[in-house]
């Protein structure tokens, strides 16, 4: 009975580590100041990027969800998915968020912020070479 317990606690321990969600970004780095946004406009055949998570999100724990969305016949190149926190400098958050990055989408079902509003620019090629660079904002709260 004393061992069948203590695995049900070895697994009640091991499940909470594994539901704590990943800060995505650290307070330390939400106090750096913001990235001067510069705003473009163009008509490209590159992949679509698309925030499918609302913008504003529960700072404590939210799903990021986002769209790649290829065009004309082209499939996305995962190893060009590249996510940056809009700061000065600019930080690269690819690895953090790399878990998430599944073929048309970026994936990543706990993460947590520091309250505020967030920019993140999301980069990615296609199979055909064609760059998409596009900028998303969150307002944690």
């Amino acid at each position: 009975m004393i061992k069948r317990s203590m695995t049900l606690f070895a697994l009640y321990v091991s499940f909470g580590a594994i539901a704590e969600p990943l800060a995505l970004v650290s307070p330390l780095e939400a106090q750096l100041p913001n990235a001067s946004m510069i705003s473009t406009r163009a008509i490209t055949r590159g992949p679509g990027v698309k925030l499918l998570t609302p913008s504003e999100v529960s700072a404590q724990s939210f799903a990021l969800k986002i769209a790649l969305e290829p065009r004309g016949g082209s499939t996305i190149d995962t190893s060009s998915i590249k996510l940056e926190y809009l700061k000065e400098p600019a930080i690269d958050l690819t690895q953090r968020a790399s878990a998430g990055f599944k073929g048309d989408a970026i994936d990543l079902p706990q993460l947590s912020l520091p309250k505020g509003t967030h920019h993140f620019r999301v980069s990615v090629k296609d199979s055909q070479g064609r760059s998409t660079s596009s900028t998303l904002s969150l307002n944690a709260k």
